[in-house]
């Protein structure tokens, strides 16, 4: 009972640091998702938490059903092959262009924080992800479940100093957005973009883990700390004047809190995209391996290689252009996955 609980938390904590990146850590995710319409905004985090607990664990049961090893196999599924080539491809290319910005951004971190050439910082983090990598899905486990909790322990001290302190309707970003109804669409989009690239860390997990119950309460502890994390984040954040125009809100909540705060904001950080960059590395591995089976390690080695290479020279424009194209793809997607029938 033990190991099985044991398994359980680390599926959760997969789950959360999958989902959560440095968008998430730095508050602009959910200014831009939710803590700019006000309140309603809250309601959306609900809805939305409650898509990453029900589709969460559809699709790893849904993998473990059907025998897929990578996010190809379940999308040819859902899809059929011929419309399946075409959002796995299209998949992959998002996921190479999130994966080279998350690596370089930690290059800048480096640079900020200890003087470095950013290249040092890049190429180091591609050094500490290959050893998580090349481990398979224990070594990704076992990263989100050191990872994680200090996600969790910094949205605690985050929330503490608020409780009993909110006003959500007298707060700059309610009074000025409350009367926009596009806050209705924001769960659905958030859950979307967040599924559809979960998958290429869920669907491996859900094939590597063969008890039902596992997958079942993982995806339900996971996707409750997503949750949590998300109204942590909205109820500081909707006390901040103007929150939707900063670039990183959440350093605003911490800045007076105290310096070893600021220092555990900083591994938070990291450690988001660093668990989300791993997820994306591993993915990619396994479904490029079903086109060509080469080693799994090499492929890992030639996805950061590129993913390195990528980082110098900026992808920022393509991802522009692609995203508003992925995020309906990730509709397509989670509609797809709630139609299909998992055997019971």
């Amino acid at each position: 009972m033990k190991k099985e609980w044991k398994l359980i938390l680390q599926v959760a904590a997969t789950y959360i640091g999958t989902v959560v990146g440095a968008g998430f850590a730095t508050g602009k995710e959910i200014v831009q998702f939710f803590t700019r319409y006000g309140t309603p905004g809250l309601i959306g985090i609900v809805v939305s938490g409650l898509f990453f607990v029900w589709l969460g664990s559809k699709m790893m049961i849904m993998a473990q059903e059907i025998g897929a090893q990578s996010y190809q196999q379940l999308n040819d599924y859902l899809f059929g092959k011929t419309i399946g080539k075409i959002v796995n491809v299209f998949t992959i290319i998002i996921l190479f262009g999130i994966t080279s910005v998350m690596l370089a951004s930690t290059g800048s971190i480096v640079k900020e924080q200890l003087g470095w050439w950013p290249q040092i910082g890049m190429f180091l983090t591609a050094i500490i992800a290959y050893i998580s990598i090349v481990k398979g899905i224990e070594g990704i486990m076992i990263v989100n479940s050191l990872v994680v909790p200090m996600m969790l322990t910094f949205s605690v001290i985050i929330i503490a100093p608020y409780i009993g302190n909110f006003s959500f309707l007298q707060g700059s970003s309610a009074q000025l957005l409350t009367g926009d109804m596009s806050w209705l669409k924001s769960p659905f989009l958030y859950a979307a973009f967040n599924l559809a690239m979960a998958q290429a860390v869920l669907v491996p997990l859900g094939y590597e883990i063969k008890e039902r119950k596992i997958l079942r309460w993982g995806a339900i502890l996971g996707g409750v700390g997503l949750t949590f994390m998300m109204i942590v984040a909205h109820l500081a954040l909707s006390n901040l004047p103007y929150t939707f125009k900063l670039d990183i809100p959440m350093s605003e909540v911490i800045k007076n809190v105290g310096v070893w705060v600021n220092w555990l904001f900083l591994i938070v950080i990291y450690g988001e995209i660093f668990t989300t960059l791993i997820g994306n590395v591993f993915g990619m591995a396994r479904q490029l391996q079903t086109v060509i089976p080469i080693r799994e390690s090499t492929w890992i080695i030639v996805i950061l290689l590129l993913c390195f290479t990528i980082g110098q020279v900026g992808y920022g424009s393509l991802l522009t252009a692609l995203y508003p194209l992925f995020g309906y793809m990730g509709l397509a997607f989670i509609f797809m996955l709630w139609i299909k029938k998992v055997k019971q």
